[in-house]
């Protein structure tokens, strides 16, 4: 196999309980989860062109876009990553159509466990590819609200009980902890009732959503792998966790090389 084009984050999706994984490279869909246990090679030809204006970019920024659009899109704005702080209601949302179809839509507060216990959010059309793409070895919806905002403003209600952040070298070597999620559930629900009652959250059933990964092995150390630094990266593809290839000289976050031009070979 032998093709190029430019990259995105990695496609995902469960059958099952097992996740697979699809990149493209421009329109061209390789099944990675067949190229597990083979040797690749990837090779950046140093090109990035931006995934909204396609402009050359000598540097991709929010994951593969440029500069100016960087600071002029609401996918890149900080609310993206801290949804309590959306500003729409005060009209100065840089992009309010964009805005209206992707914020003011149903949103899920879940519990995931991916290095241990942690409260995430993400749109409902977004599982379960939210939770693979954290790497998550199990997962469970615990509230639906009507924005993100709202979904924000559980979160940091939550994040006073316990963490939103994963601990990624963890969750690739598979490290992670055992967690009732049923119970932390109820426990932290238990902690912000006057908050569900505001926002009108929906409680949700439990249902606990178990995912396994194509791997053969976990790295021991991790040695990450960087296209700006080695345009090209070869070795034994050992599996695929989050968004992450787990080669055996290294892991490559795909999702870090947004709009980068690759070849894979193999």
């Amino acid at each position: 196999m032998h093709l190029s084009g430019h990259i995105e984050k990695m496609e995902t999706s469960l059958l099952g309980d097992a996740a697979q994984y699809q990149l493209a490279f421009d329109d061209q869909i390789v099944e990675l989860n067949a190229l597990v246990g083979q040797h690749i090679e990837l090779t950046f030809n140093q090109t990035i062109q931006c995934s909204n204006c396609d402009r050359v970019t000598p540097k991709s920024y929010s994951q593969g876009f440029c500069f100016p659009c960087a600071r002029s899109l609401a996918r890149c704005d900080l609310c993206i990553m801290r949804p309590e702080t959306c500003h729409f209601h005060l009209g100065t949302c840089r992009e309010p159509k964009w805005g209206e179809a992707h914020c003011f839509a149903p949103h899920i507060i879940y519990l995931a466990n991916s290095s241990g216990l942690k409260v995430g959010i993400t749109r409902k059309t977004n599982m379960p590819g939210r939770w693979i793409d954290q790497g998550a070895i199990e997962a469970i919806p615990i509230l639906e609200v009507n924005t993100r905002l709202e979904s924000g403003q559980v979160e940091v209600a939550l994040k006073a009980h316990v963490s939103d952040k994963t601990n990624w070298r963890k969750m690739l070597k598979n490290e992670t902890e055992n967690v009732d999620l049923v119970e932390a559930k109820n426990t932290l629900l238990a902690e912000i009732p006057e908050l569900i009652d505001e926002l009108g959250a929906t409680r949700l059933n439990d249902d606990v959503v178990n995912i396994d990964y194509p791997v053969l092995q976990y790295p021991s150390k991790i040695i990450s792998l960087n296209f700006d630094k080695t345009p090209v990266i070869s070795g034994i593809l050992n599996g695929i966790k989050g968004q992450y290839l787990l080669l055996d000289g290294g892991v490559l976050n795909i999702r870090k090389f947004g709009s980068y031009h690759v070849t894979l070979s193999t």
